[in-house]
């Protein structure tokens, strides 16, 4: 089994530095752009997606829809275990905003947010399903970042942890029982 994984494009509150969580915003006109820059990589790239999938969160859903009309494949539905992890009060919120309520140390501090662990666990179940269903299928999924920071953590830990930009694209591919990295956080296709 091989999986993909894009962070979406790039949305209003990204580029004002607004945590989103699980708020439901549209990409902005650069996150459409972006979209359509890896969508036009892929589709002069060796075919490999069978189909898209992607959180059920309109910024995810929007990039999945370029992609897949791009390369003529199914968008699958859009799946709530694969949004991005709720950061119940957080949300909306900016960086100096969030260390002048809570301090520096706001992710241990603040009301609703998440734990790692109930993030990798939906995510998990969700691949798990994959390979019962689908266990050759090749699977594209559109998803947010801290989500995908903490699926690539899990299942690939000698990675270096890294920020995923908007529109970063990675490739895991599952060899027995492991999980491969063949391509990590790249974003090559924004720079053209």
């Amino acid at each position: 089994m091989i999986i993909g994984l894009v962070r979406h494009g790039k949305t209003d509150w990204n580029a004002e530095g607004k945590i989103q969580g699980q708020t439901d915003i549209p990409l902005n006109a650069e996150g459409l752009r972006q979209a359509e820059a890896l969508s036009e990589r892929l589709s002069r790239e060796k075919r490999i997606w069978d189909a898209v999938v992607s959180s059920d969160l309109q910024r995810a859903q929007s990039t999945a829809r370029i992609i897949a009309e791009k390369l003529a494949i199914p968008l699958l539905e859009g799946d709530p275990r694969l949004r991005e992890r709720y950061f119940g009060e957080v949300e909306g919120t900016k960086e100096l905003e969030r260390h002048t309520r809570w301090g520096k140390d706001w992710r241990q501090v603040a009301n609703g947010i998440e734990p790692d662990e109930a993030v990798r666990t939906r995510g998990l179940n969700a691949i798990k399903q994959w390979q019962s269903e689908h266990p050759n299928r090749k699977l594209l999924v559109v998803s947010h970042g801290s989500f995908l920071a903490q699926i690539i953590s899990e299942l690939c830990a000698e990675l270096e942890d890294q920020h995923l930009n908007n529109l970063s694209y990675s490739i895991l591919e599952l060899r027995g029982e492991k999980w491969y990295p063949q391509l990590y956080n790249c974003t090559i296709h924004l720079d053209l």
